[in-house]
């Protein structure tokens, strides 16, 4: 029996940045230079981002985190973040599993293993713990968690969840995928940090991963080969570190540039010297960003459709680290214009530079019998949580 992403649950904050307000908001703080501000709009206008969503509220509002009025934005400390994070990060990671498994059609009873991955925020016991209660997963259910390992975190905890189902038969993984980056956001002259400020946001993804039989009328991925590949450079390009005001990422002009001076080697190995053109029907590529989008697609050489569900999803919600991946791998699960069959392929970009892959295969719901009648999964279909209370930390 082969192991299956059975289905894919996402759900959002309330609070929806929308981008040019954040830019504002942002160009606006004080000490921010003539030449900051240029930097600035520059960062936000070609982000190829409309809104993102936020824990922290709307950003230039008097309902923000992080501001009193509305105008001026605090620099809290790492302490006072990781606070806001312990609230949020549970009912978050909670709707994006309820809805991954209303669509899989399993029960909370039935999950026998729940991995998470974050890195924009730690407690123990931690959201893997709080989803078996929460939820009412069997507490016996054994627990892992992936963390710290960036935007390329959904694929390790992935093919954690393949691994556990390849040699545990009937075994049902819940993967849950949480990041809360708009918590580490800082006013700076920094081009690295006004690029952050500028692209990401947050969101949670879940998945539930089993070699189980998919319930009848529902598409599911057909788990293939997983591979990690570290570029040449990049080390010093793309990191994320904890500083006393926050978590500190460093994501540099050369981290695109890299990409695309590698990428086509990497997806070579990954696709075993098939064509990327012919043997692939549908591209999953984290939008680290939109230059990372144009690398990849010239380095690579894939039409324009080849990158719309990854353009659609950092259009409308921005980088949201680890979960990210998720979210796109949704829309194509979704996609009707995909057939049975359809090879998937998907790549995600970590501090290192660390490039995750994997190799997918869509199954459609006629392939189980659609029931007469049955509506087909909505692309982008996300729960929203309330924003967190403004109270002190």
């Amino acid at each position: 029996m082969s192991t299956k992403i059975l289905s894919i649950g996402t759900a959002v904050p309330a609070a929806r940045l929308d981008q040019p307000r954040a830019r504002d908001f942002f160009a606006a703080q004080p000490g921010v230079s003539r030449l900051t501000a240029r930097l600035i709009g520059a960062a936000f206008d070609q982000s190829a981002i409309d809104h993102r969503y936020s824990v922290i509220g709307q950003i230039g509002s008097g309902g923000t985190l992080f501001s009193e009025d509305g105008e001026l934005l605090r620099a809290p400390s790492t302490g006072e973040r990781n606070a806001v994070y312990r609230r949020a990060a549970p009912p978050l990671s909670e709707a994006a599993a309820r809805d991954a498994l209303e669509r899989s059609g399993f029960d909370a009873a039935e999950i026998t293993h729940v991995v998470t991955a974050s890195c924009t925020g730690f407690f123990a016991p931690g959201p893997d713990y709080l989803l078996v209660k929460q939820l009412g997963i069997p507490r016996t259910a054994e627990r892992t968690h992936i963390g710290f390992m960036g935007c390329a975190a959904a694929f390790p905890a992935l093919r954690t969840a393949q691994a556990i189902a390849d040699a545990r038969p009937g075994a049902v993984v819940l993967v849950v995928c949480t990041e809360l980056c708009s918590l580490h956001i800082r006013s700076s002259s920094d081009p690295e940090q006004i690029v952050a400020s500028a692209v990401f946001g947050d969101g949670a993804g879940a998945a539930i991963v089993s070699s189980a039989e998919p319930k009848p009328g529902r598409p599911w991925l057909e788990t293939g080969v997983f591979s990690t590949a570290i570029t040449a450079e990049g080390e010093q390009d793309m990191d994320w570190t904890i500083g006393d005001s926050g978590f500190e990422m460093r994501l540099t002009a050369e981290v695109p540039r890299i990409i695309g001076r590698e990428i086509a080697g990497v997806v070579e190995a990954m696709l075993g010297g098939a064509d990327p053109l012919g043997d692939v029907d549908a591209w999953a590529v984290h939008p680290g960003g939109r230059s990372v989008l144009d690398r990849v697609q010239g380095g690579v050489g894939l039409p324009d459709e080849a990158m719309a569900h990854s353009r659609a999803v950092l259009r409308d919600f921005g980088n949201m680290s680890s979960a990210t991946i998720l979210f796109i791998l949704q829309r194509i699960l979704a996609d009707e214009t995909l057939a049975d069959g359809a090879r998937v392929a998907g790549l995600c970009f970590g501090p290192g530079l660390t490039v995750e892959t994997a190799r997918l295969t869509l199954r459609t719901a006629d392939a189980v019998g659609e029931p007469a009648g049955t509506v087909a999964a909505t692309p982008e279909t996300v729960a929203e949580v309330p924003e967190p209370r403004r109270e002190p930390v």
